[in-house]
């Protein structure tokens, strides 16, 4: 890294802390000292500082302006890191715990891939909305040195994958040393059975502090140093093994540096197994009984199921769970059979009982928690067999705490100015609270209408900026930048749709009838345009095969440029979507979607719902700041699919397009700014991280509220 001069030295400090990914005024401070280097870096200010031109930096140190900007920028730094002033110490001044959140990969910035979705993205948000409140809470995790795949669509429209080596260097991931003196990176050995080591890492959220580990180093045999190469890679056996190190990992890591947690937040069944190794301990160290330790864990955690099928729990088969905990039972003090019965579950599909990682997540923790009203009635339903036993007799079903979205990481810059203006400097701190965003009302049609058409006008900008670089720089051809999205009208009704391609998702539902929907896309006067982004898992066939036909009607001519795929979809791409297009497209088979946190993040940029009642939309939707498809469930699929679209095609035909298209004098849709307004009323308090952590605080410490 160039030497910084020390009038502006704490430039260093602030790019090593993720604060600037929700801080606008710091994101422009970066873009004020080199804007074409912060745009070729991926908004990454640790590897723009590193390529900085000496004299550039010289310059900005004696430049009155950007030393305005960048004091003002550090004075807010400092007092977001203010522990003594924050919501929770104002409410739990005598709260002396810890909070452990334990997740298999966090989304916390496109610079960052050490994520792949909705999970990802979800504890991302946990983090970012717990360093805001000031929660004492510290996550565990994995950092993946070829991280989650770089998407490249070949012109067939085949889904390709590529993984890069993340440079760690060039990243706020930092090491952790074994000791202040000596440089030498903290390693941490487990028995696996045989040994395997983790090296440790660190990276600051604001407040919150995130270890993050891999076995990626010399001391481990070959087979072990890729055990946490990629997120979500390998076959059964590596998901076992990757799930050990995680959970015993996790506490370990935790331990050695000098933490106690009186709480384990484990987010989904990846994170099972740190109940197991917390049991041990209290064996080993503490000389409890099995049913005693059992019982002091239990107290201690939080368990957060979210898939709503079968297929998507880690189960596996008890040889292979016997394999790598032959020696393990016997250090918590039970027999083999006693063990596994702690993860026993048999779905009913004639494959017998297999080692569930849900069950033993559910069976361990003193309060499990589904992601939306509708998934908790599924997982209850789906959980049934096992809460009917006699160990539940006395223990409450599974509750629901509905996931929420971090405000100022996803709402559009455009809106935080007009927030700033109309409903005051601290429209922040009452994010949470619906009767504050009643005053929406009270902002001009025109303002509002201005900002909407301004946060579109920075989406195709984007989109433009995006294909050009395919074009000149990747080489790809005329049919690729089409599909890119080059002939994209910036004032046509933009339908969005970006989400992983599972054939679940029913990404092509909408052109179920291509001559119908034709008819809207190639309208003269109402046109519609829609575009896609999102990636299948590389082991997904299917997936691949729906994107595929999604990519072929990107560049068929007949549809004229009014379809576009957005390649290599990330949380770069989503925010451009989420906050720039004008309606948001959700058409899951239900209720297989477990909450859909991207159309929350639609709902609060203005950018309206069309969406199958499924996830979040039953609690969010009230009848005026969206739209609803279907309604009635058919056992047929093929049924269900035709009634859906068919639904789908009435309302956009007869309802949304000629309402967006409707304007008075002026130019601006009166009636669809009141859907707009509606939708912000409705869902930016109610489906915020923060109304979300609140909830948890009930899981966390119920003694205190």
């Amino acid at each position: 890294m160039v030497e910084i001069p020390a009038r502006i030295e704490r430039l260093s400090e602030l790019a090593e802390n993720l604060t600037w990914v929700w801080n606008p005024k710091a994101r422009e401070l970066f873009k004020r000292l080199d804007h074409p280097l912060w745009i070729y870096t991926g908004h990454n200010p640790v590897r723009m500082l590193q390529l900085m031109p000496k004299k550039r930096l010289q310059n900005a140190a004696q430049n009155p302006a950007f030393l305005k900007v960048f004091d003002g920028v550090m004075h807010k730094f400092d007092q977001d890191l203010d522990l003594q002033e924050t919501w929770f110490s104002e409410n739990f001044p005598d709260y002396q715990g810890e909070i452990a959140y334990i997740s298999t990969e966090y989304g916390l910035h496109q610079s960052l891939p050490i994520y792949s979705g909705g999970l990802g993205i979800l504890s991302g948000d946990h983090v970012k909305e717990s360093s805001d409140l000031g929660l004492p809470l510290v996550g565990v995790g994995f950092v993946y040195p070829q991280g989650y795949f770089k998407q490249s669509i070949l012109r067939n429209g085949w889904q390709e994958a590529q993984y890069d080596y993340l440079k760690f260097e060039q990243t706020p991931i930092n090491p952790i040393f074994e000791n202040e003196n000596e440089l030498k990176q903290l390693h941490i050995e487990l028995k696996f059975p045989t040994p395997i080591f983790l090296r440790v890492w660190n990276l600051k959220a604001g407040n919150t502090l995130l270890y993050l580990m891999d076995t990626d180093i010399e001391q481990n045999e070959p087979w072990n140093r890729g055990l946490s190469a990629r997120l979500y890679g390998g076959d059964q056996e590596m998901r076992i093994r990757q799930e050990i190190v995680l959970g015993f990992g996790s506490v370990r890591i935790l331990s050695q540096l000098g933490h106690n947690p009186t709480v384990f937040h484990c987010n989904e069944g990846h994170t099972a197994f740190v109940a197991l190794e917390l049991i041990r301990r209290e064996v080993a160290d503490n000389g409890k009984s099995f049913e005693e330790a059992k019982q002091i864990v239990r107290n201690k955690i939080v368990f957060t199921t979210h898939t709503p099928v079968p297929a998507g729990h880690d189960q596996f088969p008890f040889e292979l769970v016997s394999k790598y905990f032959q020696n393990y039972w016997e250090s918590l003090g039970i027999s083999r059979d006693e063990f596994l019965a702690l993860g026993a579950f048999d779905w009913g599909y004639r494959q017998g009982p297999r080692f569930n990682m849900t069950a033993l997540g559910i069976r361990l923790s003193r309060y499990q928690n589904a992601v939306s009203r509708l998934n908790g009635e599924v997982s209850r339903k789906m959980w049934s067999g096992l809460f009917s036993t006699p160990e539940f007799k006395e223990r409450p079903p599974i509750q629901y705490i509905t996931n929420g979205v971090h405000v100022p990481t996803w709402i559009s810059m455009p809106f935080q100015a007009l927030y700033r203006k109309y409903l005051g400097k601290d429209w922040l701190k009452r994010q949470d609270d619906a009767d504050f965003w009643e005053r929406i009302d009270e902002i001009p049609s025109k303002q509002l209408w201005d900002t909407r058409e301004e946060t579109k006008d920075r989406l195709f900008v984007f989109l433009r900026e995006r294909a050009r670089i395919k074009r000149t720089e990747e080489g790809k051809d005329s049919r690729q930048t089409l599909a890119a999205g080059a002939l994209l009208d910036p004032h046509a009704l933009t339908i969005g749709f970006a989400r992983r391609f599972a054939t679940y998702k029913r990404s092509q539902l909408i052109f179920h009838d291509i001559e119908r929907i034709k008819k809207s896309l190639l309208d003269r006067y109402t046109p519609i345009q829609i575009i896609f982004a999102g990636k299948a898992h590389p082991a997904d066939d299917p997936g691949k095969n729906v994107l595929q036909q999604i990519y072929k009607k990107a560049v068929d001519p007949s549809i004229g440029g009014r379809v576009a795929f957005i390649e290599d979809y990330d949380m770069q791409v989503g925010r451009y979507l989420v906050q720039g297009c004008d309606v948001w497209l959700n058409t899951p088979r239900k209720p297989l979607e477990a909450s859909g946190t991207s159309g929350m993040k639609a709902a609060i940029n203005g950018c309206i719902n069309f969406s199958i009642l499924d996830g979040w939309w039953p609690e969010g939707y009230d009848g005026s700041n969206g739209w609803i498809i279907g309604g009635k469930d058919f056992g047929d699929q093929e049924e269900q699919n035709r009634y859906d679209a068919n639904s789908l095609y009435d309302i956009l035909e007869k309802e949304i397009r000629p309402l967006f298209y409707a304007r008075n004098g002026e130019g601006i849709p009166i009636e669809w700014l009141e859907v707009v307004r509606n939708s912000i009323k409705s869902s930016t308090a109610a489906f915020s991280a923060r109304r979300m952590l609140k909830e948890y605080l009930k899981a966390y410490i119920p003694t205190k509220l």
